[in-house]
């Protein structure tokens, strides 16, 4: 769950999109990496996933669709 959060923290900065959104991700993936609670890190990537595919539909070649099965397939493990 970590790799999936690092990379879209770095898809949303790279595409300059949801700062606040970066923010939580990171802060959430922090706390997860400390206690191995995922509840925040679900659902800041749940709210990234709907996101990236609203960026996705702007611009196709923005979001590499491999990032999103990826974050969904960690949300349906998690």
């Amino acid at each position: 769950m970590d790799k999936i959060s690092e990379q879209v923290i770095e898809k949303l900065q790279a595409l300059n999109a949801e700062p606040q959104l970066q923010a939580d991700i990171a802060w959430c993936l922090g706390s997860y990496r400390y206690d191995k609670n995922p509840v925040g890190l679900i659902q800041n990537c749940t709210t990234a996933l709907s996101v990236l595919k609203s960026l996705k539909t702007k611009n196709a070649k923005a979001i590499p669709a491999k990032l999103i099965t990826d974050l969904e397939k960690a949300l349906k493990q998690a």
